[in-house]
C-alpha cells in the first residue's frame, strides 16, 4: 500500500473530533492492508515505528532541503526498510550514511508525506489516533470482540502485532494471548483528582501510596534472568544493574513487578527527576545510583495476579519485596488519606495515588480505580511566540512559546524561554490568538510567529526540571493554559528565579 493512504487517514483522524469518525477512518485503512503492512502502519499512526529511535533528530531533519515529489510513489514497506537502514547505521561515517538515506527518502516523498514522516520519526505526530481509538478500530475492522482485542494488546504490549493477529489470525490465537514473563505489558494508568478527599470518596477503601517523582519501570525475572522496561516498553536492563541485583535477591523464580526508580541524595531525599532520567540515556555512567520501589506485582511463580484484587497483590508484594515497597496505607478515612499525602509531600515526593483496594490490574487502561493527586503550580508567564498548528488546528496559531521574567539579569535580562505548550487551548482561544498575534508580530520564521512580549498567560505546571534546551536551564513539566491575564502587565509576570526555586536540591538556587 502507498504511504499516501496512511497519510490521508491520519489527516482525516486529526481533522475530526468525532471518535466514531476516527474509528471508521482507521478501520477502513486497516481492512485494506496486507498482513505484513499492518504492524508498520499502526506504528506510523501512533508515531511509534517498530524500529524505535532511528538516530535522527530535529537538526538532521531540518538540514534537509529537497524538492518534494509531485506524485505519491512510496509504499509503507519501502519507508519501513529505510527506517531499518537508519536504525542499523552506526560507527565511523554513520552521520553521512544516515543523511544520504534520509535524503533519498525525502526526495521520494510528497510534501504531505514528508511532513507526516518527519513527525513520525521525531515522535511529534498528534492525530488523536491514540491507542484506545485504534483498539476500537482494530475490533471493528476484524469483527472481533473489543474486550478480547484490548486484553491481547495490553498483555502483549504490542498494538501492531495485536492488529495483525486480530485481522489475519485465528480467533483462538487472539483469545490465548496472556502474560508472559519477559514480555513487557502496557502499564495501568491513573486518572486525576483535585484533592485526596475527592479521590477517596470516588473509590472507597483504598491503598493510599506515595507518588514518587521517579521513572516508571516494569521488571521481569525468570530465574537469574532479569529484564527492565520503561513506561513505553523500551528495554533498559543494561542501564540499571543495581535494580537487576535488587530483584535477583527476591525469594522468587518468576515475577513481574511494577514500580518506580529514582535517585536519592545524601539525606535519602529524592533528587531531581532529571537526575534519575540521566541514567536512562547513559550507556556507562554510574555516578547516579538508582533505587527501585514497587507498588504492584502482576505474576509470581506461575500465578497470574492481574485479575486478583489489589488487596491480594499488596500482600504478595509485602511477602517478596518488603524492603522495596512504596510507602502507603490502606484506609477509607479521608483524614488519614490526607495525612499520608502530607507526609509524602514533606518527604519530597509528588503526592499520592489512591487505589481502590479491590481493583484488578487493568493493563494499559486509565480507569477510575487508580487516582493520582498532586499539587498543581500556577505561574503567570509571557507569550514569546506561537507555532502554526496542523491536523485539526491547521490555520490556527497554536503551540505557545513561554517566557519568564529575568529579575536579576542573570540570564541576560528580559524574558527567558522556559517551555512550550498547546494544551488547554479552546477553539475560542485559538481563534483569538490567530487574530491577535499577527498584530504583535516582530518577526516570522518557518512555522512560527514571534511576538512582542506583551501578553501574560496563566500556566499550570506540575513542576520544572533541569534542561539544557532553554537558556534559563529549566523546562516546564506538563504545562497547560489556564487563561490569559489581561489584568496583568509583562512586568507582573513570574520570574525565572522563582521557577528555578522549584528545583529540589539545586545548589545554584
Amino acid at each position: 500500500m502507498l504511504l499516501a493512504a496512511v497519510v490521508e487517514t491520519s489527516e482525516a483522524v486529526a481533522g475530526t473530533r468525532s471518535r466514531l469518525a476516527k474509528v471508521d477512518a482507521l478501520a477502513s485503512l486497516l481492512r485494506r492492508l496486507d498482513a505484513a503492512e499492518i504492524p508498520i502502519a499502526v506504528g506510523f499512526l501512533t508515531a511509534s515505528p517498530r524500529q524505535g529511535r532511528v538516530g535522527v533528530g530535529w537538526r538532521g531533519m531540518s538540514a534537509l532541503a529537497v524538492e518534494p515529489a509531485t506524485a505519491p510513489t512510496l509504499t509503507i514497506e519501502e519507508v519501513d526498510a529505510a527506517l531499518d537502514a537508519l536504525a542499523a547505521t552506526s560507527g565511523a561515517g554513520s552521520a553521512a550514511v544516515r543523511g544520504d538515506t534520509l535524503r533519498g527518502l525525502a526526495e521520494r516523498a510528497t510534501g504531505p508525506e514528508w511532513d507526516f514522516l518527519r513527525r513520525v520519526i521525531l515522535g511529534e505526530l498528534r492525530t488523536g489516533a491514540l491507542e484506545g481509538v485504534l483498539l476500537d478500530a482494530i475490533a471493528r475492522a476484524s469483527e472481533r470482540d473489543a474486550a478480547v482485542v484490548r486484553r491481547a494488546a495490553m498483555l502483549s504490549g504490542d498494538l501492531g502485532e495485536t492488529a495483525r493477529l486480530a485481522l489475519t489470525g485465528d480467533p483462538a490465537e487472539l483469545a490465548a494471548v496472556g502474560l508472559v514473563v519477559g514480555r513487557a505489558v502496557l502499564p495501568m494508568l491513573a486518572s486525576t483528582a483535585a484533592t485526596v478527599t475527592d479521590a477517596v470518596a470516588a473509590v472507597g477503601e483504598a491503598s493510599v501510596e506515595y507518588k514518587l517523582d521517579g521513572a516508571r519501570i516494569q521488571v521481569h525475572r525468570h530465574g537469574d534472568e532479569v529484564r527492565i522496561f520503561t513506561r513505553n516498553l523500551a528495554d533498559i536492563t543494561h542501564r540499571l544493574p543495581e535494580v537487576v541485583e535488587a530483584v535477583r535477591r527476591m525469594p522468587v523464580h518468576d515475577v513481574i513487578l511494577d514500580g518506580e526508580t529514582l535517585a536519592l541524595d545524601e539525606n535519602d531525599a529524592p533528587r531531581p527527576f532529571q537526575d534519575t532520567m540521566s541514567r536512562f540515556g547513559a550507556e556507562v555512567a554510574r555516578q547516579v545510583v538508582l533505587h527501585p520501589w514497587f507498588f504492584d506485582v502482576l505474576h509470581v511463580d506461575g500465578r497470574d495476579l492481574i485479575d486478583e484484587p489489589l488487596r491480594i497483590r499488596r500482600d504478595e508484594l509485602a511477602r517478596i519485596a518488603p524492603s522495596h515497597r512504596i510507602e502507603g496505607r490502606v484506609t477509607a478515612d479521608p483524614e488519614v488519606a490526607e495525612q499520608v499525602a502530607a507526609d509524602a509531600l514533606a518527604a519530597g515526593h509528588e503526592g499520592v495515588v489512591v487505589k481502590a483496594i479491590d481493583s484488578p490490574y487493568a493493563a494499559g487502561r486509565r480507569g477510575s480505580s487508580w487516582i493520582k493527586v498532586k499539587p498543581v503550580h500556577t505561574f503567570d508567564l509571557v507569550v514569546l511566540a506561537a507555532e502554526w498548528g496542523y491536523g485539526r488546528r491547521t490555520g490556527w496559531l497554536s503551540n505557545l512559546h513561554l517566557g519568564a521574567r529575568d529579575a536579576t539579569g542573570a540570564f541576560g535580562g528580559g524574558f527567558v524561554m522556559v517551555g512550550k505548550t498547546f494544551k488547554g487551548l479552546t477553539d475560542a482561544l485559538l481563534t483569538w490568538q490567530t487574530e491577535r498575534f499577527p498584530e504583535l508580530a516582530v518577526r516570522e520564521t518557518p512555522g512560527t510567529v514571534w511576538i512582542a512580549p506583551e501578553l501574560v498567560v496563566e500556566i499550570a505546571i506540575d513542576g520544572v526540571q533541569r534542561s539544557t534546551r532553554y537558556p534559563g536551564g529549566i523546562a516546564l513539566r506538563f504545562a497547560r493554559v489556564k487563561r490569559y491575564r489581561e489584568d496583568k502587565r509583562p512586568e507582573d509576570a513570574d520570574t525565572i528565579q522563582t521557577l528555578r526555586g522549584l528545583l529540589r536540591g539545586d545548589p545554584s538556587d
